[in-house]
């Protein structure tokens, strides 16, 4: 996967499928970009600022994410 960074959050390539997503808001991209350096998503989502309040809405765009892999879990390949 490739990310490119927009103004208005970031472009999200997968090179497999070729699918292009739209990630409309910069602290899910700061969520997806610590992904890998955190223990859990929710570790990610608190580390990039989310609100407890706002978790849900994060945690289905996370699972919409890995629904079209664009994100998978660690040792999913």
């Amino acid at each position: 996967m490739s990310i490119r960074p927009e103004r208005f959050g970031a472009l999200l390539y997968h090179f497999g499928t070729r699918r292009l997503s739209f990630l409309k808001n910069p602290a899910l991209l700061a969520v997806v970009k610590s992904l890998d350096a955190q223990p859990s998503a929710r570790a990610a989502c608190l580390h990039a600022g989310v609100q407890a309040a706002e978790l849900s809405s994060y945690r289905s765009a996370l699972a919409t994410l890995a629904t079209s892999n664009m994100i998978t879990e660690r040792g999913a390949a």
